[in-house]
């Protein structure tokens, strides 16, 4: 389940999209929920949504219930960086800037 990255993300990275991960800061762009950001509580790989902090809706008998949102209608603002992370946007920036000479050859 992978999620695109904001504007400032992907030019320092050189990456559209990466597979989003409890802990990373999101902003949901499309739907009700428009314009919310918090952080990834849960990524609820079985049902393809995502819970955030700050999107949840009160039930009847007065407990908070987390809304799942697709990955697709949110950008990833922030990320939590590990040693594995790190590995992804390397292998993936790389292969970006492979095309681009591939491209260019072409031309």
């Amino acid at each position: 389940m992978s999620a695109p990255l904001s504007k400032e993300l992907r030019e320092k990275h050189s990456v559209r999209s990466i597979p989003v991960r409890k802990d990373d800061e999101v902003m949901v762009v499309r739907g009700t929920y428009k314009g919310r950001e918090g952080k990834i509580v849960q990524v609820y790989r079985k049902k393809w949504v995502i819970h955030i902090d700050r999107v949840s809706r009160e039930k009847v008998n007065g407990a908070t219930a987390p809304i799942g949102i697709s990955p697709s209608k949110v950008v990833v603002t922030n990320l939590k960086l590990d040693k594995s992370r790190l590995a992804i946007l390397e292998r993936k920036g790389k292969k970006d800037a492979m095309k681009q000479t591939v491209c260019k050859d072409y031309d």
